[in-house]
C-alpha cells in the first residue's frame, strides 16, 4: 500500500475546524491511501474533545448515504457518482452519539464513487454542511443556521487510475416494462406501475403550476410563496428558480423516465444525478399521499431536480421546517436544495 504522506491544511479548512472546535469541539482528521491496485482509500476520524456528549447526523458519516467529501482535480470539482436520497426530516434515531473523548473512525473507498481516472493534482477533504448536522437546534426555530464540519485537506498527484466501480451492481439493472413512454425496472407490480403513472401525472400538474406561478410573478413581486421556500428574491435568483422549474417540467413532459421499484430502504427515493432519468422508489414513497406535503408527486419533482441535466440540486436540509429556515438564512443555498423545490411545487398549505 502506498501512503500519501503529503498533507496540507487549507485556510478555509483550518478556519472551519477552529470555528467548530469552539462550538462543538469535534476534531476531524483525514488520511488518504492509494493502493497498488489503484483504489483510493480514505480514513476519517471524528473525536469529541468537548466536555459533554455530541450527536452528529449519521448519514454525514457514511459515503454510501451522502457526498461527504470534497474532491478536486487541478482545482475542478470531481463529481460524486453516488446516490442522492429524499429522506424524511431527521429524527433523533438518525444521530450518532459521541461521548466525551470518544473517537469514531471509518474507512471509505473513494475511487468507487469518485472519478480518479484522469491524471492531475487531487485534493481531498471531508466537508459537510447542514442545518441538522448536530442535534442541538430546535427544528421549529426560524433562527437555525447552517452548520459545517471540515477536516484537513490531503493533496497528491494522481497518475490516472482505473475508473471506479461506482453504481456497479445497483438494483433494477434488468429488463424493463414500458407504458405510455414511461419505463419500469426492479420488478414493479401492475399496481405499482399504475400508482407511479398516477403520481407522475400529479407531478406534471404541480410542476405546471410552479412554472405558471413563476411566469406570473417577478423578482420585484415574488409574493409569499416564493419567499417562504427560496427567501429574498433578486433577479438572478428568481431566474435560477424559473430555469429549474422549466427544466423539471420539460423532464416530465419530454424525457424518457424510468422508475425502479427494488429499493427497500425507509427513504422516499433516490437517483444517481449523472444518470438521467432513472428514479429509484423506496418504502416511504408507497405510503405517501399522491399530493400534499412530502407526497409521491413532490418526490418525483424532488428527484428530477437532482439530475445534473435538469437542475443539479443537492440535499442541504430535509423537511419543511428546515427548508423554511434555509430560505431565511441562505437564499442561495435554498435554490440548491431539492426539498425547497418540492415544497414550492407542492404548495401546502396553499399560498398565493
Amino acid at each position: 500500500m502506498k501512503k500519501l504522506s503529503r498533507t496540507v491544511f487549507t485556510l478555509a479548512g483550518l478556519l472551519a475546524m477552529q470555528a467548530h472546535a469552539a462550538q462543538h469541539n469535534i476534531d476531524v482528521q483525514l488520511n488518504v491511501d492509494m493502493q497498488d491496485n489503484g483504489n483510493v482509500l480514505a480514513t476519517l476520524s471524528l473525536t469529541n474533545n468537548g466536555k459533554g456528549n455530541e450527536k452528529i447526523l449519521g448519514w454525514y458519516t457514511d459515503l454510501e448515504e451522502e457526498a461527504i467529501f470534497n474532491i478536486t482535480r487541478d482545482g475542478e470539482k470531481v463529481t460524486f457518482n453516488g446516490p442522492h436520497y429524499k429522506r424524511p426530516a431527521p429524527a433523533e434515531k438518525d444521530y450518532i452519539k459521541l461521548k466525551k473523548g470518544q473517537t469514531i473512525t471509518k474507512k471509505f473507498e473513494l475511487s468507487s464513487l469518485y472519478d480518479f481516472s484522469a491524471p492531475g493534482n487531487y485534493e481531498v477533504s471531508y466537508n459537510v454542511v447542514s442545518l441538522d448536522l448536530f442535534s442541538n437546534q430546535s427544528i421549529n426555530s426560524n433562527k437555525r443556521e447552517l452548520q459545517n464540519l471540515s477536516s484537513n485537506s490531503v493533496s497528491f498527484w494522481g497518475e490516472g487510475l482505473a475508473k471506479g466501480t461506482a453504481n456497479k451492481g445497483k438494483p433494477g439493472s434488468g429488463t424493463s416494462d414500458c407504458s405510455s413512454g414511461t419505463c419500469f425496472t426492479g420488478r414493479c407490480s401492475n399496481s405499482e406501475q399504475s400508482a407511479i403513472l398516477s403520481a407522475l401525472a400529479a407531478a406534471d400538474q404541480i410542476a405546471n403550476d410552479a412554472v405558471s406561478y413563476l411566469s406570473s410573478h417577478s423578482a420585484s413581486n415574488p409574493s409569499t410563496r416564493y419567499q417562504t421556500w427560496f427567501g429574498q428574491a433578486t433577479t438572478a435568483r428568481y431566474n435560477i428558480a424559473t430555469g429549474h422549474f422549466d427544466a423539471i417540467n420539460d423532464a416530465i413532459d419530454n424525457k424518457p423516465l424510468t422508475f425502479d421499484c427494488s429499493c427497500s430502504k425507509s427513504y422516499f427515493a433516490y437517483v444517481y444525478p449523472n444518470q438521467p432519468y432513472k428514479v429509484y422508489l423506496c418504502n416511504a414513497f408507497w405510503s405517501a399521499n399522491e399530493l400534499g406535503t412530502d407526497s409521491r408527486a413532490g418526490t418525483i419533482v424532488h428527484e428530477l431536480s437532482h439530475f445534473t441535466a435538469v437542475a443539479g440540486t443537492d440535499d442541504i436540509v430535509y423537511g419543511q421546517a428546515g427548508a423554511k429556515s434555509l430560505a431565511i438564512s441562505n437564499p442561495d443555498q435554498a435554490l440548491n436544495n431539492a426539498d425547497s423545490h418540492e415544497y414550492f411545487a407542492e404548495n401546502t398549505p396553499r399560498q398565493n
